[in-house]
């Protein structure tokens, strides 16, 4: 006679009556082993250990006792698997497919001792397939009822456990207050509508060493006594439980506990954290987005967090967009602060240009027929024109979706964009590579011009055009004096100086910047001129020579202002003049 080993699985969701000395695993052991003793005719024989799994959901498949059978059934040590009821192995239709998947792999067959089923056949197989679509539909409509009640508690004012706030304690469906806690949160709610920042909120609290307090969990687990981070400060600012209200999802009802905070107090403080959002925003003003919060990093993986400074100008208030390393800007460390429409523009750019022409991406990433790679070049020359138009957010949506990581290093930006994105977008198959993205590197570095840090490129120009307004009225200045000096019979350099209220050096220098070559100027006007230049540099007097080719070309760092060279000046030298009323010139 063949024996046909057979292995008991039993399983029980809840604890509950697990600690007696005969509990529900047992009763289903002993009802398999006298079902496993009734086949003694056909070879069955009990395996001498045991599978149970006490306290353990059916809706996972982590499970040790199934762990242990998976094994031993994979070592082809189980002909057969017995259960009490089906639901016993499992309540997912989706894991019973893997487990009959596993089953049957191995040779073993899968038996119900009150359903009487055997995975061996296909009407055994669609038997139990229906009758687990039901058990995962009762288990579904379970879930559903648990959460409807919880709602219903909530809604009058219950609390329905998880760890309590900071200064309460659970006090059976209610919240007690713990009053040295509570003293923590309201000294945490003083001191930030005092100083009206969560920077300085922070900062402060690390230096007066106010720290977690310390609990013990349900189970007896000790936890606190480290220090807030700036997301738990969010957090305990906005939490309704403290002025005695229980949330559910989006709404809230009068609690069963008393309030630690009063309401005034806590609306005030909610509408200061309304204008200090954490995290990706949108601002009415769609330029003013980053379109890279939450991606940069630099050469260590440091995260660059996006942020942003607020100036008044005669033309308005004027916000300027960092991305900057989170240790420089909690002040405690070193860091890099990278302007944040330069980096975007690198991205964009770079981002641009893949998609104007995505047929050597495709060449070396996709196996796609012709028809397939003219669909790709079509969207992806529609999308590149995307970015380079004016709808900011539609430009946001793009970056935001291709792009998963840009980091940032000494002398170049590299942007990881995301394959199964890309694909997406180009509408070809997806064909994933190793790590599933695309590597863009752009040659760019940081530098310090003036008083700021820009991004520029290794020609020394900027990475983003923005006309210097400083230099443009420079020279509009410096034309009108000039204009002046010949116009007014009689007016010297120093009677201008008088006139204008300033000192005569700085008319001789200004003065310098009516004589720039035509090219110079032009370059000024279209932002190509390099990085270093500003305002100062410009008007020293070894900044650049009086010859107009000379002064394309013999900057003090070798760099041209025409990027790429543009058409000379006529042929000859051309100088600066001299003003007709000075003998020696205003130089």
């Amino acid at each position: 006679m063949t024996r046909v080993r057979c292995a008991i699985y039993t399983r029980k969701s809840s604890e509950e009556g697990l600690e007696q000395d005969f509990n529900s695993l047992d009763a289903q052991f002993e009802a398999c082993a006298a079902y496993i003793k009734s086949q003694a005719s056909e070879g069955w024989l009990p395996n001498k250990e045991r599978y149970d799994d006490g306290g353990i959901s059916g809706g996972t498949l982590a499970r040790p006792g199934l762990n242990r059978l998976l094994e031993d059934i994979g070592a082809r040590r189980i002909d057969i698997v017995v259960v009490y009821k089906v639901d016993r192995l499992t309540r997912s239709l989706l894991d019973f497919a893997k487990l009959v998947e596993a089953l049957d792999k191995a040779g073993t067959s899968f038996v119900s001792i009150t359903q009487s089923f055997n995975t061996t056949t296909s009407m055994g197989r669609l038997t139990l397939n229906m009758l687990l679509s039901f058990a995962q539909f009762e288990r579904e409509v379970t879930a559903e009822r648990i959460r409807d009640k919880i709602a219903q508690s909530k809604a009058r004012g219950m609390w329905m456990g998880g760890s309590p706030p900071i200064g309460y304690r659970p006090d059976g469906r209610s919240l007690a207050i713990v009053e040295p806690h509570a003293a923590v949160v309201r000294d945490i709610f003083d001191h930030y509508l005092r100083l009206g920042n969560m920077r300085l909120l922070h900062k402060e609290l690390l230096s007066s060493g106010i720290v977690k307090p310390n609990r013990i969990t349900a189970g007896g687990r000790a936890y606190g006594g480290a220090i807030f981070n700036r997301s738990e400060l969010y957090n305990l600012l906005g939490n309704r439980v403290y002025v005695g209200d229980i949330v559910h999802r989006d709404k809230a009802w009068p609690g069963l506990h008393r309030p630690i905070i009063d309401r005034e107090i806590f609306d005030r403080a909610r509408e200061l954290l309304s204008r200090h959002v954490k995290g990706d925003r949108t601002p009415r003003d769609a330029e003013q987005q980053s379109q890279l919060a939450g991606r940069v990093v630099d050469e260590h993986g440091e995260p660059l967090v996006a942020t942003h400074a607020s100036k008044k100008t005669a033309a308005g208030k004027c916000r300027y967009r960092y991305y900057v390393t989170r240790g420089l800007l909690q002040g405690n460390g070193q860091g890099m602060r990278i302007p944040a429409l330069e980096l975007e523009h690198v991205v964009v750019a770079s981002l641009t240009d893949m998609l104007a022409n995505p047929l050597s991406v495709l060449e070396h990433h996709a196996t796609t027929d012709a028809a397939a790679t003219e669909r790709a070049m079509r969207r992806g020359q529609a999308l590149a024109a995307e970015l380079r138009g004016t709808r900011v957010e539609r430009q946001r949506a793009v970056v935001r979706q291709l792009v998963g990581k840009v980091i940032v290093g000494d002398d170049k930006v590299a942007i990881k964009v995301d394959w199964p994105a890309l694909c997406d977008l180009l509408g070809i198959a997806v064909q994933t590579t190793d790590d599933d993205v695309l590597l863009l590197e752009t040659a760019a570095r940081l530098t310090r011009s003036g008083r700021a840090i820009r991004m520029i490129q290794n020609d020394g120009r900027l990475i983003r055009s923005t006309v210097d307004l400083t230099l443009v009225r420079l020279i509009m200045k410096a034309r009108s004096w000039w204009q002046r000096l010949q116009q007014e019979r009689g007016l010297t350099v120093s009677g201008l100086a008088a006139s204008e209220e300033v000192t005569r050096s700085y008319v001789t220098r200004i003065l310098r910047l009516a004589f720039l070559a035509p090219d110079v100027v032009k370059s000024i006007m279209s932002s190509r001129q390099p990085a270093w230049l500003d305002s100062g540099s410009l008007c020293n007097r070894d900044t650049i020579s009086l010859g107009w080719d000379q002064q394309k070309h013999s900057f003090p760092d070798g760099t041209s202002f025409l990027a790429g060279g543009s058409a000379a000046v006529a042929a000859g030298t051309k100088s600066m003049p001299r003003a007709h009323d000075e003998p020696h010139g205003p130089f």
